[in-house]
């Protein structure tokens, strides 16, 4: 796993072999974050949640840019045991929250909101498609923040409230979301 950019930018970390998340590509990344940048000012030091985090890639660079609170959630305990290693590693644990649990249980009692939130799901997670609405409809976004999901080619959330735009690279899709709009 490789930051991009920032302050922890060309670090890399060998990512457990025994790791079930699927990664977001660092071309994917990359391309997404300059979108979020020209959405959304980094150095106004956002908070952000990153949920269905796996190896944190999201959430690192988050941090590197400027994030000055990043809450990740993660299920798995390779993936949640890997993102304590490394922010451990960084000494970023002062800026993340990380929680180890559900996300669906998350979004659901959750009373924080937070200035951009980030869901990459497993694409084959039953409702996969419900996802999205789960998350404009909870606390966790708040009247001014942005949401981007990612998923692959077969979903279009164009129809949903907030919605700003689709995004493709490679083989990844992102929908974002603003919530002034």
């Amino acid at each position: 796993m490789r930051i991009i950019r920032g302050k922890y930018g060309r670090r890399r970390f060998d990512v457990p072999t025994n790791i079930t998340a699927r990664p977001t590509t660092d071309f994917a990344r990359e391309n997404i974050f300059n979108v979020i940048e020209n959405l959304f000012d980094l150095d106004s030091e956002p908070t952000a949640l990153d949920l269905f985090a796996g190896t944190g890639a999201v959430t690192f660079e988050f941090l590197s840019r400027g994030c000055s609170m990043v809450t990740a959630v993660e299920k798995a305990s390779t993936q949640y045991n890997f993102i304590r290693k490394v922010a451990a590693e960084l000494n970023a644990n002062d800026r993340l929250r990380l929680v180890k649990g559900d996300v669906m249980q998350y979004i659901r009692t959750a009373t924080t909101g937070y200035d951009i939130v980030f869901a990459d799901p497993p694409y084959d997670l039953p409702d996969f498609g419900d996802i999205p609405m789960a998350i404009l409809e909870s606390k966790v976004v708040k009247p001014t923040s942005l949401f981007i999901m990612e998923h692959s080619r077969k979903y279009d959330f164009s129809s949903l409230p907030h919605f700003l735009e689709h995004r493709v690279y490679g083989s990844v899709n992102f929908s974002i979301f603003d919530m002034e709009k």
